[in-house]
């Protein structure tokens, strides 16, 4: 799995015209779910995004994380970061999950963030989502399960 994750003052996903999520300061984060990938990774995303220490502190270090500064995470399915872009000038999807596999993946990984405390919404799956940010750094930082879903690291 991956997942690109940008601090933000606020987030919103909206669909056909409508929000159907908001949140406040925290992370927007775009998750692609890739053929091969399990439970353990939406558990390894959670773990090292609820645990991130992207946030300033007083003296304006990143050294903060989502629970000290009581921040939301708006979680949005993403295929297109599966896109192979190797060949030729239109991305393959190929890597990308299934849609069923996808939605149960991406759900793991919402649920797993939720038992870690963290506040999380989500867009809607597989529907055309207009999502608008502030992001504020700017930050943005991409996390990869790939390799690490085994358990190798504890943030």
């Amino acid at each position: 799995m991956k997942a690109v994750i940008q601090r933000v003052a606020q987030a919103a996903v909206a669909v056909d015209g409508s929000v159907v999520s908001r949140i406040d300061a925290g992370f927007l984060v775009l998750v692609g779910v890739e053929r091969g990938d399990s439970e353990a990774d939406a558990e390894y995303l959670a773990r090292k995004i609820s645990a991130l220490r992207i946030f300033p502190d007083t003296a304006g270090k990143m050294n903060l994380s989502l629970a000290d500064v009581s921040g939301e995470v708006l979680a949005v399915s993403q295929f297109t970061l599966c896109a192979d872009t190797r060949k030729g000038n239109r991305p393959g999807f190929d890597r990308a999950a299934p849609p069923d596999e996808g939605k149960r993946l991406y759900g793991a990984f919402v649920s797993a963030l939720q038992r870690r405390g963290v506040a999380a919404k989500t867009g809607v799956f597989g529907a055309h989502m207009e999502v608008s940010l502030t992001n504020v750094g700017p930050v943005t930082i991409i996390v990869d399960s790939a390799g690490n879903a085994g358990g190798h690291e504890e943030p």
